[in-house]
């Protein structure tokens, strides 16, 4: 899980929204890749909320993952949106990424990001979309990494349909990572995430679904090459 964004994103141009949500995750990706992912994290457990505001909208979550034994680690996104203007879909977008695990192969590498962002939306929203360009700074976070310069797009989405009872949402990111495995260290890739999820919304704040992640340089190993992965998850969601 990363980032969950199932509300209208641009609903600050026109009323002040807030909301927020805890999801339960089961992870079947230990189970699909034994031998890459034997060690994955078995439940995640996502807290998110979007307000927005007069000068555009906040928005965070915090990831934590547990295995059958202990937590495994935590990550967060925090982010803020300033508009160009009330009626203006463009907004200067500001966020940092950033986690911690048991260890420091489970931890996750701080960053800063700032960019424009360009939000839509039909005439009822249950369409939405962002799409966001930002420059992105990478911190040195712990030992074998370093502070590097970099970039990302990000796609995000929400469709509402069937009355209301089904959400089709989710996000796509592309960034430059650096690659660590032997004899390519310090080399840049291009990191593709993107998480799609499908919900039943039994009634307005309880649903059931799916979320697939799709990636490919994001899972990071040492012993092979291994770099495309796909880890769906069965969900509950809980809006409150």
């Amino acid at each position: 899980m990363k980032r969950l964004i199932t509300l209208a994103l641009v609903a600050a141009a026109v009323i002040t929204v807030q909301a927020q949500d805890i999801q339960l995750h089961y992870d079947f990706g230990r189970n699909i890749y034994p031998n890459e992912e034997d060690g994955r994290q078995k439940v995640t457990v996502t807290v998110e909320q979007f307000k927005a505001d007069k000068l555009g909208s906040w928005y965070y979550f915090v990831d934590l993952d547990l295995s059958s034994k202990f937590f495994r680690s935590a990550y967060t996104e925090i982010s803020r949106e300033f508009k160009f203007g009330k009626e203006s879909p463009f907004a200067a977008h500001i966020e940092y990424d950033g986690g911690l695990g048991r260890d420091q192969i489970g931890s996750f590498q701080h960053a800063a990001l700032l960019g424009a962002a360009y939000n839509g939306h039909n005439a009822d929203f249950s369409k939405t979309w962002s799409v966001q360009l930002m420059y992105k700074r990478y911190f040195k976070s712990y030992d074998y990494t370093r502070a590097y310069h970099s970039f990302q797009l990000t796609g995000v989405w929400g469709l509402n349909f069937a009355g209301g009872k089904c959400t089709f949402s989710g996000f796509i990111d592309f960034w430059r990572g650096e690659n660590w495995r032997a004899g390519h260290e310090g080399h840049g890739m291009l990191v593709i995430l993107t998480e799609p999820q499908f919900w039943y919304n039994v009634t307005k704040n309880i649903s059931f679904g799916s979320e697939v992640e799709i990636s490919n340089n994001f899972i990071y190993h040492t012993y092979n090459d291994k770099s495309f992965f796909i880890n769906p998850t069965v969900a509950f969601k809980w809006n409150f």
